[in-house]
């Protein structure tokens, strides 16, 4: 997939304000600085596409990017949604169940919501409450795929441990594993592969 053209549409904390769903969307989610802002500039080969911020908790909002881009020489459209990242420890409990009310309420409710990527930084064992997230995605029957990031911190052994005990750990709770993608913003690692993924899914919509 090659990217064409990647501008900002909407940002809204509810559902019913966001764009027509008349094409496939995709959304990008995780834990407050797992580098989500990075992936999504890093995707689009746009530097400031998505706000990126040393401040965890910085998106509050559902960013909504209208994406064009060409699959085998074929021309198509598509919703890339940034939406906030959970767990910042900062957050207030009333801001936190907010931000998770609007979000559940966007998944649930987004007819052309394709695929949900889940972010995951590579660098920590498995965390609670990205495990919990997803079995939540899974039993609402929302299509998923992990993403793990900042490849580039890590040396390629201590990589794949990580790797290896996150799929165990997966494992324990999902009969098969998700689609995943191992990424790193600053050298482009897994973005021909993500892409390649979202234009599979494309071409299925279509028909």
């Amino acid at each position: 997939m090659l990217i064409r053209n990647a501008q900002f549409v909407i940002s809204n904390t509810d559902p019913k304000k966001a764009p027509d769903a008349d094409r496939p969307e995709y959304a990008f989610t995780g834990r407050s600085n797992v580098g989500k802002s990075s992936l999504i500039n890093m995707l689009t080969d746009r530097k400031k596409l998505a706000k990126t911020s040393g401040r965890p908790g910085k998106t509050q909002l559902i960013n909504h990017f209208l994406i064009e881009s060409e699959t085998g020489g074929k021309k198509e459209s598509w919703y890339l949604a940034d939406l906030p990242g959970y767990g910042f420890a900062k957050a207030s409990k009333t801001d936190k169940a907010k931000w998770d009310k609007f979000i559940r309420r966007y998944i649930l409710t987004r007819k052309n919501l394709l695929c949900i990527f889940v972010l995951i930084d590579i660098r920590h064992e498995a965390q609670k409450i990205d495990l919990e997230f997803m079995e939540w995605l899974g039993v609402s029957q929302i299509p998923f795929s992990v993403i793990f990031t900042k490849a580039d911190k890590l040396g390629k052994q201590k990589l794949q441990n990580n790797l290896e005990a996150y799929r165990k750990s997966l494992l324990e709770r999902w009969e098969t594993l998700p689609p995943h993608y191992i990424t790193s913003a600053p050298d482009k690692t897994g973005k021909d592969e993500v892409l390649d993924y979202i234009g599979e899914v494309n071409q299925v919509y279509d028909r």
